[in-house]
């Protein structure tokens, strides 16, 4: 138990028994005994009432100031009656039977407080007592009249449930300070007899006192039950400290500006979010300068739009398709600014609303495109490729040689074919535009000396070449930096080849006749041959060692190139697989083909994450913009429609901007580029008349 200290009010109260109890201390009575001090204390109290009553049984009362205690006590009734109230009180209390059977204590043995006995029952009293009196010293006097007697019970623990160790002490620990140690000869042994008597009313007192300090602390926190399985986290309480805090408490608010450095406030305002921001900006003239510098808004703008921009504006990877919307590179950029009108495009993009701009100039159905932010180029059935200009939308030179007797003369906008049902065209654009050839716009031929006797069916370019191939069964490499001057050609394949891609290292290309072939980018040498699809193999993606192929027999396949095996199979529901894509962090799969259904594998587990749904024919083409967190895809309904790659909403649905097929589609932060069977492309500008846009242009 823990000690408490010489301020304890049973110390202060009575100092005369304190010094006695030192002395006298004993442990409790068997039961018969303690039985018999309740009856003898009822006994006692219930006698008359007298004022000149001694008090006698108890060697500790000779202490004068002790005597003058006990006579004021013995000459007020109230004290008197609030003792017999005491004793009743712990005679019926269950958690107070600590005073006969239920724990070990300190009792007065033989008598209580003689308070109210007669001349007669004292003198009764001093015959039975076999008292020594002699001349000896008060010390040996009180050495015969005590006994020391232990209980025979050990003491149980658990028998006072209802004190704590703040509020429970030892009589020894009271005491201990006190000791008498001027006496000679002193024993250690604690006498017992009448004094221990004393000693058992002083811890009674103890008790109760405890008892009402614990009641009271009860009612300010009530513990909770532990539960005595120590094995699991049953009982145990996992709140914080600050859960049971006052929140009413007033709260001290300082101004940050006024206490951090400029530098550091900008740091923590870049964690806001875009409204938060502004409204920061609103507070003060400094909090203004401060959320509104450079480096906040540079943070904002890519955290909120995906985009990790390094300190110096690293240039696009190669694989990237279309502008990043990330503006010239300069170090004064006001990324403020860039901020407020991406998200206007985002605004324009939630409502589906897009200028249809289109070009004209392919003969014959247009197969594929890829574009950045200068360029747009396609390739087309007339075995030609076209480069446009992204701003202006000429054509600025024409690759290859134009198909025989195929004059293919284009039909006007004007012609019904271009216009049906608006019903049937699902969100509608803004305006039409089609870019209108002068005399004065030249159009640059190049024939070169290796071209392509076939329709061109797919192509893919970066900022040093070009591959494209074809229906003649090969690939050709052209190098963009010398005018798109044909390289080399490619030669393996025993049918058409439907789609190729590229990396730093390995150009991939697949081909009707059922296998994908690795080529040395640099040498344009053969690497290896991937053969394990039962049909043609439609469309690959290429990150890093890894290949994934879709194929008409229904079935994805992702490849490993250093070992050429297959490490997964992602199969459709039903019917063949028409394009695939490949997320650029490779954990993610979209693939799509006759079902009408667009797949999203997870890479890793091989399981089908979610299936994208709304068209009604075909799923020909796929683009993942991973950037801007959509997919876009182009079917044989005529129609594109842009999904949510998170959620797989849809968000736009462009049906009948064409009048055939759509056969390819690519898109960017602003725009989306679709090539059709009609022999055109469209470009759905979500960015076009919209207020400095042109901020964004790379």
């Amino acid at each position: 138990m823990d000690h408490m200290g010489d301020a304890h009010p049973f110390r202060e109260r009575y100092p005369s028994v304190l010094r006695r109890l030192q002395r006298c201390m004993v442990f409790n009575q068997n039961s018969e005994d303690v039985q018999e001090d309740n009856r003898k204390a009822e006994r006692v109290c219930a006698a008359p009432h007298d004022p000149e009553h001694a008090f006698h049984g108890c060697d500790i009362i000779e202490d004068g100031d002790r005597v003058q205690d006990f006579k004021a006590m013995a000459a007020d009734p109230a004290a008197v009656q609030a003792q017999k109230s005491r004793t009743e009180h712990f005679g019926k209390l269950p958690g107070n039977q600590l005073l006969s059977e239920k724990r070990r204590t300190f009792t007065l043995r033989d008598c209580s407080f003689d308070t109210l006995r007669t001349p007669g029952q004292i003198t009764e009293l001093q015959g039975t007592q076999k008292k020594v009196d002699t001349g000896a010293s008060s010390w040996l006097r009180r050495t015969v009249n005590t006994t020391f007697r232990r209980h025979k019970r050990p003491l149980n623990s658990t028998a006072i449930p209802q004190l704590t160790n703040k509020h429970c002490v030892s009589i020894s620990s009271l005491c201990a300070p006190q000791l008498d140690m001027d006496t000679p000869n002193q024993s250690l042994n604690p006498p017992g007899g009448a004094a221990a008597r004393a000693a058992a009313a002083a811890q009674n007192e103890i008790l109760e006192s405890a008892r009402l300090l614990t009641m009271q602390d009860n009612l300010r926190l009530v513990q909770p039950k532990v539960s005595n399985d120590s094995e699991s986290g049953i009982g145990i309480d996992l709140r914080e400290p600050s859960d049971d805090m006052d929140l009413t408490l007033p709260i001290m608010r300082t101004d940050p500006s006024l206490i951090l450095p400029e530098e550091l406030l900008g740091h923590v305002m870049s964690f806001l979010d875009s409204d938060s921001l502004t409204m920061a900006e609103l507070v003060s003239h400094r909090w203004y300068s401060t959320a509104n510098s450079y480096h906040t808004w540079r943070a904002v703008f890519g955290r909120e739009y995906g985009v990790q921009i390094s300190s110096s504006l690293g240039k696009v990877s190669r694989s990237h398709v279309g502008g990043m919307g990330l503006g010239k590179r300069r170090p004064d950029q006001d990324w403020k600014e860039m901020w407020k009108v991406r998200k206007g495009l985002h605004k324009r993009w939630s409502m589906a609303r897009a200028v249809a701009i289109y070009l004209e100039g392919h003969r014959d159905s247009v197969y594929c495109v890829q574009f950045d932010e200068d360029k747009i180029l396609t390739g087309s059935r007339d075995r030609t490729v076209r480069v446009w200009d992204a701003r202006t939308y000429r054509c600025l030179k024409v690759i290859g040689v134009v198909k025989d007797g195929n004059h293919g003369n284009l039909t006007p906008l004007e012609d019904p074919r271009f216009n049906p049902n608006p019903a049937n065209r699902g969100n509608p654009p803004i305006v039409t535009l089609i870019p209108i050839r002068t005399t004065t716009d030249p159009i640059q031929t190049i024939i070169p000396s290796i071209y392509h006797d076939g329709s061109i069916l797919c192509l893919q370019f970066d900022h040093e070449i070009m591959v494209t191939g074809s229906s003649d069964n090969t690939c050709i490499i052209w190098d963009i930096k010398d005018d798109y001057k044909a390289v080399r050609r490619l030669y393996h394949h025993s049918a058409g080849v439907l789609d190729v891609c590229f990396d730093e290292k390995h150009i991939v290309s697949c081909s009707k006749d059922t296998t994908i072939c690795v080529w040395d980018r640099e040498t344009g040498e053969l690497r290896r041959t991937l053969v394990g699809h039962r049909g043609p193999v439609n469309a690959v993606q290429l990150r890093g060692d890894l290949v994934v192929s879709a194929s008409g027999d229904g079935i994805a396949k992702l490849w490993n190139l250093t070992s050429g095996n297959c490490v997964k199979e992602f199969p459709s529901q039903s019917r063949g697989l028409a394009c695939v894509e490949f997320s650029p962090d490779s954990r993610t799969i979209l693939a799509g083909g006759n079902d009408q259904v667009i797949y999203q594998f997870d890479a890793n587990s091989g399981e089908l994450v979610k299936e994208l749904k709304g068209h009604e024919g075909l799923v020909r083409s796929l683009h993942l913009d991973s950037a801007n967190g959509r997919v876009i895809s182009g079917s044989y309904d005529t129609s594109v429609k842009a999904y949510d790659l998170n959620t797989g909403d849809l968000l736009c649905d462009f049906k009948g901007w064409t009048t055939s097929w759509m056969l390819s589609a690519k898109a960017d932060y602003r725009r989306i580029v679709a090539t059709s069977q009609d022999s055109r492309a469209v470009i759905m500008d979500f960015g076009h008349f919209l207020p400095g846009i042109e901020i964004l242009d790379g």
